[in-house]
């Protein structure tokens, strides 16, 4: 096994079959109770497993499903030694940080980074790990000991240390001294950084990158510029240009790794559709389209990470720009109209005024009542609309009231003494205990008989039952079904038992869908979330079109398996911009 251990200094958050691990230097044992207002979102895993965002970026990036055990942090590594000391298994030893927790922590990462992380059932040759925070921080130190052991005891040519660090303009000056210092202090600490990842918001000046070579004891070629760009999605691209390819190769022995040229013809294949679809020039005449992103967590855009790249994706795929109108849903709600009137005109201006709206996950009653206007807007104006999780209850609750006359529609979330719970609390779940005992993880959707009509279900290319990710604690009740399906809201959706609805859609409008699932965790730059594309493609007047793409086996997952590679390069249909 090689690993790639990726550390951070200055500030912290800057930055084959490969498996990836990250390490979160917090006592929480999972991310499941923190708020998206300090940490960003919470990112669901295909087993259930509530870990850190960043694991989405590494499922979305690498195109891998990865596990809870890929999410390492201080309150597990802690739970797991003290149960193993309960147990007896340290023989009445002195349990300790060192080596007990250290040992601990390098047999996790061991074991986690050779478990299958594709459908292929192979083992990965390569690991990248992050570890969280910054080094100097005490909480990160008996990680910090464990990946200098673990690089001892991996050996030449398998173990590789890239340190990010930021390097800051002030008056105008590049200044490194930070970096310098950020690179002692990991010395100091016992990591041996191979290469030095520089944060910066425009290109490093040749004499930045000879201090930094200088000061901190590597070849300028070790110096790597990620500076800011148009888009994330082209960072790999800066960094292939700036030769990290053939040093990993190099201090890695990646050569010494055979691989079947089919392999590496897909890899030619993806990369190629990714940089063409990435590219700059390509989006220079596309037209706008604007999504009215309707939550209570606005202030943190993070709380919505994966919302967003879903969005992106489909943007992508559908060439065009995307413009997120950020509205705190609160500012929609009447009393916001006295209160300030200012921010109440302009968030209803964005709704009126954007393509199409959207309204996410979430919990608590706050801003519900802003959140049930923009979908009642979004029914009768005929704007494309897209409910996740809360935002499918949501419009649940609206067509009750204002379609089929239950005027006190609410949710036992924000009303348990109301006498019409439309949304009720799932009775499985325990009420008392927060972390874990959501519904989480993947898990099938079944399309009912008759919902042959479906856009959405035309966007799966008609399968009877899809698998998404599951992450939720109420359920629409089922005693309101046949009054709300009588009324003309049709669950297209359900679970593979028929008792829960999964999915809402409304077949008069351009495209008014609701899923209880979250897709966007599935959604990938080749590969968008469908839910999230139809709304995109609703939302930019082409729906029609993407729909017959994805019918014909010509969407997008498709098309890496169907690109042509020669001499020439990429072969791509100018018109349509299909392979």
């Amino acid at each position: 096994m090689k690993y790639v251990l990726v550390s951070g200094g200055v500030i912290s958050g800057v930055g084959k079959h490969v498996s990836s691990i990250k390490i979160d230097p917090y006592l929480n044992v999972d991310a499941g109770t923190m708020n998206p207002k300090e940490h960003g979102e919470v990112f669901v895993l295909s087993d259930g497993g509530e870990v850190d965002l960043d694991l989405g970026n590494y499922e979305r990036y690498l195109n891998i499903t990865l596990t809870r055990d890929n999410n390492i942090t201080t309150g597990k590594i802690y739970q797991h030694v003290i149960e193993r000391e309960r147990r007896g298994d340290y023989l009445g030893k002195t349990v300790q940080v060192v080596p007990h927790i250290t040992d601990a922590i390098q047999a996790w990462v061991e074991r986690v980074a050779k478990i299958p992380v594709d459908d292929t059932g192979e083992e990965p040759d390569v690991c990248i790990i992050e570890l969280g925070g910054t080094v100097g921080d005490i909480e990160s130190m008996p990680f910090v000991e464990a990946m200098t052991e673990l690089r001892r005891k991996a050996g030449k040519n398998n173990f590789l240390q890239i340190h990010v660090s930021y390097v800051p303009v002030i008056h105008g000056e590049q200044k490194t001294k930070p970096t310098q210092h950020s690179i002692k202090a990991a010395r100091r600490e016992g990591l041996l950084p191979d290469l030095i990842a520089c944060r910066c918001e425009r290109d490093l000046l040749p004499g930045s990158i000879e201090k930094i070579a200088h000061f901190c004891f590597v070849d300028k070629t070790q110096v790597i510029v990620v500076k800011d760009m148009p888009s994330i999605y082209q960072v790999p691209i800066l960094l292939e240009q700036q030769g990290l390819i053939p040093l990993l190769q190099d201090i890695l022995d990646l050569k010494s790794i055979s691989l079947s040229p089919e392999a590496i013809q897909k890899g030619r294949r993806t990369w190629d559709q990714w940089k063409y679809l990435t590219a700059p020039e390509n989006s220079r005449f596309y037209e706008t389209v604007s999504i009215a992103l309707v939550g209570k967590y606005t202030e943190l855009q993070d709380s919505y990470l994966s919302v967003v790249k879903a969005l992106e994706h489909s943007a992508m795929r559908c060439k065009r720009k995307l413009e997120i109108r950020w509205v705190d849903s609160e500012d929609l709600e009447p009393s916001k109209s006295s209160a300030d009137p200012a921010a109440y005109h302009t968030a209803w201006h964005s709704i009126c005024t954007a393509s199409g709206i959207l309204v996410p996950g979430g919990f608590g009653i706050r801003g519900t009542e802003g959140k049930i206007a923009a979908a009642k807007w979004a029914r009768e104006n005929k704007v494309p609309y897209l409910g996740i999780c809360l935002g499918m209850q949501i419009a649940v609750i609206e067509y009750a009231r204002n379609v089929c006359g239950i005027k006190g529609a609410t949710s036992e979330e924000f009303n348990g003494e109301a006498a019409d719970k439309l949304i009720m609390f799932m009775p499985e779940v325990d009420k008392e205990t927060m972390g874990a005992t959501m519904r989480l993880g993947l898990r099938p959707t079944l399309f009912q008989p008759g919902s042959e009509w479906s856009r959405l279900r035309a966007l799966y290319a008609e399968k009877e039952e899809i698998l998404e990710r599951h992450r939720h604690r109420y359920e629409v009740n089922p005693e309101y079904i046949d009054r709300l399906e009588q009324g003309g809201l049709t669950f297209i959706g359900k679970d593979d038992k028929g008792e829960r609805m999964e999915v809402i859609e409304i077949r008069d409008h351009p495209w008014y869908v609701g899923v209880q699932f979250h897709p966007e965790y599935l959604s990938r730059v080749l590969d968008p979330s469908r839910p999230y594309l139809g709304f995109i493609a609703a939302s930019a007047g082409m729906l029609e079109q993407i729909t017959a793409e994805y019918l014909s086996g010509n969407g997008t997952a498709p098309a890496v398996e169907a690109i042509t590679i020669g001499v020439d390069g990429l072969k791509v249909n100018k018109e349509t911009g299909l392979f």
